[in-house]
C-alpha cells in the first residue's frame, strides 16, 4: 500500500527543485520586489498546482521538459494572488502558512508590487515554453488557458464577485460560481495544461476538466470546514477569518455535517472520472484523495 505522506514529501521536493530554478534573481535596483517574491514564492505549501499539473502531464505518457515553466507559472500565479488576499483593503491576514504575510514584512505598497510582478513574470516565464518548441499549436494552447484561467473568466473574476458578496447573504448558485472560478480555476489549469501538452484527446481534455472542477469545489469546502475546525498551529493562518470577514461560504449554507458529506460526494466523482480514462497514474489518485481531505 502506498505511504501518501512519504510521497507526497518526495514529490513536493521534486516539485520544488524544479519550479524554484525560475526564481528571479535578486539584484539591481528593484531587488527589494525580487526579495518580496521570493519570500513569498519560498513561503512553502501543498504545491498542489505545479504537482497536479505534472501528474495529469505524466499520465497521458508525457516526459518532455516543456511542462517545466509552466509548472513554475502557475505557482507563481496562485502565490501572487495570496499576496493580494492577505492586504488589508482584502482578507487583512497577518500570517500565512505560519509566519508573516508579504505585506507586514515589506509594507503595503511593496505587497502589491511584489503580487503584480509575481503575475507578470509567470507569463514571462510560460513564454520560456514558447520558445522551447515554436509552433507547437499545444504549448500556444497552454499559455491560453493559463491567461484566461488567471483573468476576469477565471480566478481574477472569482475574486471579485467574492469581494462584492462581503457580508451579503448568498445563494448556493452564486457560492458555487466564486469557488468554481477563485479556487477552481487554477487547478483547472493545472490540470488541462498537462493534458493537453501531453497531447491528449479533446474528449480526454473534457473529461480532466469535470475532474479538475470537482477537486476545485471539494478542495474549497474543505477549506471552508477547516476554517471552522482547525487551528491556527495546524492550519499555519488565522482560523475564523471568514466568519470575520462576514462571508458567505458552503458551511454557512450547508452546515458541517452535509459540506462533509458533499466533500466526500464531490470527491469519489472526481476519482470516477480519473478512473474512467483508459491511462493510469495511481500517484495522482491518491494525490487527489488526500488533498481534498487534508487537514490543514
Amino acid at each position: 500500500m502506498m505511504d501518501i505522506n512519504k510521497e507526497i514529501a518526495e514529490h513536493t521536493t521534486q516539485v520544488e527543485a524544479i519550479i524554484t530554478k525560475y526564481l528571479p534573481k535578486e539584484s539591481g535596483y528593484q531587488k527589494t520586489v525580487m526579495e518580496a517574491m521570493n519570500y513569498s514564492f519560498l513561503a512553502g505549501g501543498k504545491r498542489l498546482r505545479p504537482m497536479l499539473m505534472q501528474e495529469t502531464y505524466r499520465l497521458f505518457g508525457g516526459s518532455s521538459d516543456i511542462i517545466e515553466p509552466f509548472m513554475a507559472a502557475i505557482e507563481m500565479i496562485h502565490t501572487y494572488s495570496l499576496i493580494h488576499d492577505d492586504l488589508p483593503a482584502m482578507d487583512n491576514d497577518d500570517y500565512r502558512r505560519g509566519r508573516k504575510t508579504t505585506h507586514v514584512v515589506y509594507g503595503e505598497a511593496m505587497g502589491i508590487l511584489a503580487g503584480d510582478a509575481l503575475l507578470n513574470f509567470a507569463f514571462e516565464t510560460a513564454c520560456k515554453g514558447l520558445m522551447q518548441d515554436v509552433g507547437n499549436p499545444a504549448v500556444a494552447r497552454a499559455v491560453q488557458i493559463l491567461a484566461q484561467k488567471a483573468g476576469i473568466y477565471g480566478m481574477l473574476g472569482g475574486q471579485v464577485v467574492d469581494v462584492e458578496s462581503e457580508g451579503q447573504p448568498l445563494e448556493r448558485e452564486k457560492l458555487d460560481f466564486i469557488y468554481d472560478l477563485k479556487t477552481g480555476a487554477l487547478i483547472e489549469a493545472s490540470m488541462l495544461i498537462g493534458a493537453v501538452l501531453a497531447g491528449a484527446s479533446e474528449k480526454e481534455q473534457q473529461v480532466i476538466l469535470q475532474v479538475a472542477k470537482d477537486v476545485g469545489l471539494a478542495f474549497q469546502i474543505q477549506d471552508d470546514i477547516l476554517d471552522v475546525t482547525s487551528d491556527m498551529e495546524t492550519l499555519g493562518k488565522p482560523i475564523g477569518s471568514d466568519e470575520k470577514n462576514h462571508k458567505t461560504t458552503y458551511v454557512t449554507i450547508r452546515g458541517l455535517a452535509q459540506a462533509q458529506k458533499d466533500v466526500e460526494k464531490i470527491s469519489e466523482r472526481a476519482l470516477e472520472g480519473v478512473a474512467s480514462l483508459s491511462e493510469k497514474n495511481v500517484f495522482l489518485n491518491e494525490l487527489i484523495r488526500y488533498l481534498i481531505h487534508r487537514k490543514k
